[in-house]
């Protein structure tokens, strides 16, 4: 993954993107977004989506559920603050920029990122910034591209590497960023990887964050 994204150019690609990407991503990611809110609302509480879009999981969040949506597209939460308006269980719907999080450390019980970590410039800064904003005992729950460990797919998506990069997102996208990620870090562990229907190139991806200080004082 030595082709460098930045910021903007990710921005931008989701601002173009907006009056499409309902029809496009939509019924694609259908079946993830569905595991993922199951899964945050599992534990219920305060939850931040992160790379919110266009807000398609809005409505999917139960009554009892406080939900912060953000996104670093201006042209795709306009879009899902028209999908917020009605929906009692939304806090708020803000810009945000996944590797740099404006929240306090522990604000969240949940932290679900739906197709948003092969998206970023930096992975490994926006999963820190995950577990630094979701409280002890709370989760991260990821839904994710992942690329091929063998075969021919592993050229093909290298290849596309330079295309993709400028949709958006990433097609060379290796599952051990996760685990190596979570084995350099004492207070995450993964608890879950379940590969998604229907064919599989996506995955549910759950972190449990550990309380250290529970852990410090046995």
């Amino acid at each position: 993954m030595a082709l460098v994204m930045q910021t903007q150019q990710v921005a931008s690609a989701y601002d173009r993107w907006t009056p499409v990407y309902d029809m496009v991503f939509g019924p694609v990611f259908r079946q993830g977004r569905a595991a993922a809110v199951r899964a945050a609302e599992r534990i219920g509480g305060r939850i931040l989506e992160v790379g919110v879009g266009t807000g398609l999981s809005l409505p999917s969040y139960g009554a009892e559920s406080r939900v912060v949506g953000i996104d670093i597209s201006e042209g795709m939460l306009t879009k899902a603050r028209r999908r917020a308006a009605r929906l009692p269980q939304v806090e708020a719907i803000e810009v945000g920029d996944a590797e740099r999080l404006s929240y306090a450390d522990n604000s969240f019980d949940v932290v679900v990122a739906q197709y948003v970590v092969s998206a970023v410039p930096n992975p490994q800064a926006a999963l820190d910034e995950f577990a630094r904003v979701v409280r002890p005992g709370g989760e991260i729950v990821i839904t994710t591209r992942v690329g091929a460990e063998q075969g021919v797919r592993v050229h093909i998506e290298k290849a596309l590497m330079p295309l993709t990069s400028r949709l958006g997102f990433r097609t060379d996208f290796p599952f051990a960023l996760y685990t190596d990620w979570a084995a350099h870090r004492s207070d995450v562990t993964l608890v879950e990887r379940r590969a998604l229907k229907p064919l599989g190139h996506f995955s549910l991806v759950r972190f449990v964050k550990q309380d250290m200080s529970a852990r410090a004082a046995a």
